[in-house]
């Protein structure tokens, strides 16, 4: 489809540059009639002053120069109009439409980001996104231009020449034949490189963040040539984009030099014979080359806009997925328990958790337990409303005695509840100061909370060593931290979010892969935040850790194929 309606309905960018583009088209229109009869009466005039022997009036060649350079200027200021806003229109479009996907997986939780689709995703928010610019930009416009142009020319042909109109009218059908039957190889080569190009993207992913374990296995020369056949095969789909972009393109351009020349015969002949007076086949022969050419550049721009057509089908196709709803209700009392009821999460071929069934009560310590791929990390996204259960529900219950349903609660408002303390926490680029604030209700911590954290989670040190302190810059993934510095700042931000509020803690395997150092910091939050009330939820191997549990719940998986639990 050249224009999917659903990318007008997800950018509001893309509808103004609708209207604008069409305005400019228009009055394109209007400058190349203005053009055509300028120069065919003013070419005509000096034609037959020559002819008879007389001069033609210095005073009407200097109008018609005039308004010819006119007309150009404005037809020059009108393309550079387009192209302007045409860039600006494409940004915003990009912008918008990134957002609008980012903001539908992000309300998708990580049910939307099994498997690769991970590692696709993040292909097509950046550098997939980024090839819309030339559909934006020149083949829209360009198409706009033939709905607008092309006929508008066509019209005024049929009121100055009917044969030239006639023969005009016959070939431009046959022109969008050819490129339809052209593009239909071209979309499914490009929607082919996409795909090539979303593998090479997760190869990549992969094996960067895989490097140092391939380093410490001695294998990471190994991937290679694995890198290398995904790559070349990334390079023959897009060899075989550019031979057809070119092919086709030669097509088009020998098909409608063809049209325009029949036009341009048929004039001379009938000019030669006396049976068409020379300013109408002059301008008719100005617009001849102009019906043709939005075709013409339809034609061109359309290889360069088909990895950008083909990564937005892909945006609004993921935009299409449902989405759960949003629950409204907020709490308004202290939490004093949440409950798991028969929580049953499937994908795949199988069940993790099957059936769980459980209760964490405030100022006590639960700790779900369970093999790997049990599904004790589901338990605890579907806790935090990342995830939606197969299944079963979660109950929240609070100090007034009521009871919600966690799919009724507004998920933003409960998260703000919750602290969540993950395996690998997300540190991202900033200072120390940024990091142990990050989502944190209320703004920045304060020199005061972060003096009273750095204690109680072991960043004292980390802050000491370094001039800068709480300033001291973190790099990306937290390149400059060690793992269990990495640790110790999630620590701290759990640690001011019960500061804040916050009444559930939860923890994800919060000391795996850590030195003993690290694991008595965690274990210390956790004895912190039980005194301090809170619901805390634990999942975890070690027995370091679920010896400080109140209660151990056993988690297990279900096998769809073969049936039973594991």
């Amino acid at each position: 489809m050249p224009l999917d309606p659903r990318l007008l309905r997800v950018s509001a960018a893309s509808r103004r540059w609708i209207l604008v583009a069409a305005t400019i088209q228009i009055a394109t229109a209007a400058t190349i009639v203005a053009q055509a009869f300028l120069l065919g009466s003013g070419l005509a005039g000096m034609v037959d002053a020559a002819t008879t022997g007389e001069q033609f009036p210095v005073a009407d060649a200097q109008r018609v120069a005039g308004w010819l350079l006119v007309v150009v200027t404005i037809r020059a200021c009108l393309a550079w109009a387009g192209e302007r806003f045409g860039q600006r229109a494409a940004a915003q479009t990009i912008t918008q439409l990134r957002a609008s996907l980012l903001d539908h997986v992000s309300k998708a939780g990580p049910a939307g980001l099994d498997g690769d689709r991970a590692t696709a995703l993040t292909v097509l928010a950046t550098r997939g996104l980024n090839a819309l610019d030339a559909y934006l930009v020149r083949y829209l416009p360009q198409l706009l231009a033939t709905s607008i142009i092309t006929p508008a020319l066509l019209v005024v042909t049929f009121t100055q020449d009917l044969t030239s109109a006639i023969l005009m009218t016959v070939t431009l059908p046959l022109v969008p034949v050819f490129m339809a039957l052209v593009g239909w190889t071209t979309q499914s080569l490009s929607a082919a490189r996409t795909v090539q190009l979303e593998r090479l993207g997760a190869q990549l992913l992969d094996l960067i963040s895989g490097i140092p374990t391939l380093r410490a296995l001695g294998r990471a020369r190994a991937q290679v040539r694995r890198v290398r056949m995904v790559g070349e095969n990334y390079r023959r789909a897009t060899n075989a984009v550019l031979r057809q972009a070119f092919l086709s393109g030669l097509v088009l351009e020998l098909f409608t030099t063809l049209a325009v020349a029949v036009v341009a015969v048929g004039v001379g002949l009938r000019l030669l014979h006396g049976g068409l007076d020379l300013r109408t086949g002059l301008t008719v022969l100005v617009l001849a080359p102009e019906v043709f050419l939005p075709l013409r550049m339809v034609g061109l721009h359309f290889h360069a806009s088909a990895d950008g057509v083909a990564a937005a089908s892909r945006a609004l196709a993921v935009l299409d997925e449902p989405v759960r709803a949003d629950g409204t209700a907020r709490v308004g009392a202290a939490v004093t328990a949440v409950q798991w009821e028969d929580v049953r999460v499937q994908r795949r071929a199988e069940a993790a958790p099957a059936g769980l069934t459980a209760r964490a009560d405030a100022g006590r310590v639960l700790a779900l337990v369970g093999a790997n791929g049990s599904g004790k990390s589901t338990a605890l996204a579907v806790l935090l409303g990342l995830r939606s259960p197969t299944s079963g529900t979660v109950l929240v219950h609070t100090a007034d005695g009521r009871t919600y349903r966690l799919s009724e609660v507004d998920r933003a408002h409960w998260q703000q509840l919750c602290a969540w303390l993950p395996q690998s926490p997300l540190i991202l680029p900033g200072t120390l100061a940024d990091n142990v604030g990050f989502g944190l209700r209320g703004g920045p911590p304060t020199a005061a909370e972060l003096d009273h954290v750095a204690v109680q989670a072991g960043l004292a040190e980390v802050v000491a060593e370094h001039p800068a302190g709480w300033d001291r810059p973190v790099g990306n993934v937290g390149s400059g931290l060690s793992a269990g510095q990495r640790q110790r700042v999630a620590v701290a931000r759990s640690l001011v979010a019960v500061r804040r509020g916050a009444q559930v803690v939860v923890l994800d395997e919060p000391s795996a892969h850590l030195d003993a150092g690290t694991e008595h910091v965690v274990a210390a939050a956790i004895r912190s935040a039980r005194r301090a009330g809170c619901v805390v939820v634990l999942a975890a191997h070690r027995e370091q850790l679920t010896a400080l549990a109140d209660q151990t719940v056993p988690v297990t998986a279900e096998s769809l194929i073969a049936g039973g639990p594991r």
